[in-house]
């Protein structure tokens, strides 16, 4: 099992869904974690869940992510509390329903300041520490960046931005040391799609479909991804840069047939 002893790690969106089982996993093999979220109660039920899992308490920030100084908080209160950075894991961000007829500006720039936009200025904001610490950063993307699906397509333009942004700076941080990659879950079972507008009827109407649009038969879970993410950001991924990995039971490869 990969150590994470003593590294410092800043999660954004660590207040509910993948980012809090990422936060609480990666504290349970030792890491000293950075939780970033806009719930404070529920960043405190993850920073209790920190603790019952053996890790050292975490230090949490209220942060919105749309907001420039909240961002630049972010690195410069990790860097007060720890005086460096190791590993970065941007999962901040936000689902809006509609198609091209439907899909206003302010939905669009909603979900591209929040999913793109932000996620480009801490990443630039913490390279420097990660230069120094020869750090690693993994993106939290989706497969609806690697397939084309109808009905969310802020959504989906978003999620193709952060594996073309994920790839670049893996080959820009190479020659540094730095490792750059993705994690692209299919259907996990999160809050996500209820925030983004679907009630409790339709959506267990939609996990039920996807025991059919996922090859493994079913949808996923935050642990799932959890793992994955700190697989590419520990040393047992040492080789590993400018990866978009499908975590999503299969759906990617799959075709209609």
């Amino acid at each position: 099992m990969a150590s994470f002893k003593d590294k410092v790690i800043i999660v954004t969106g660590a207040s509910s869904g993948i980012g809090a089982a990422a936060a609480v996993h990666l504290a349970s093999l030792g890491g000293l974690l950075v939780i970033v979220g806009r719930n404070e109660a529920k960043l405190k039920e993850t920073a209790d869940n920190i603790l019952a899992a053996g890790g050292v308490a975490a230090l949490q920030l209220k942060a919105d992510m749309d907001k420039e100084a909240d961002v630049e908080r972010i690195v410069a209160a990790s860097l007060a509390k720890y005086g460096r950075i190791d590993v970065l894991i941007n999962n901040a961000g936000i689902l809006e329903r509609g198609t091209i007829e439907s899909t206003s500006l302010a939905q669009y720039d909603r979900v591209m300041n929040t999913n793109v936009r932000a996620l480009y200025q801490l990443t630039m904001l913490a390279t420097p520490e990660l230069v120094k610490t020869k750090g690693s950063i993994v993106n939290v993307s989706s497969v609806n960046g690697i397939r084309s699906f109808p009905g969310v397509l802020a959504y989906n333009v978003s999620k193709s931005a952060v594996d073309q942004f994920t790839r670049c700076v893996a080959l820009e941080l190479a020659s540094k040391g730095v490792r750059v990659n993705s994690v692209n879950p299919g259907v996990i079972v999160t809050e996500i799609h209820k925030r983004g507008g679907m009630d409790e009827a339709t959506y267990q109407q939609f996990l039920e479909h996807s025991k059919t649009t996922h090859a493994l038969g079913r949808a996923g879970d935050v642990e799932e991804v959890a793992k994955a993410i700190a697989f590419l950001a520990s040393d047992a991924a040492s080789f590993t840069t400018g990866v978009n990995l499908a975590v999503d039971g299969g759906r990617h490869a799959m075709c209609p047939r």
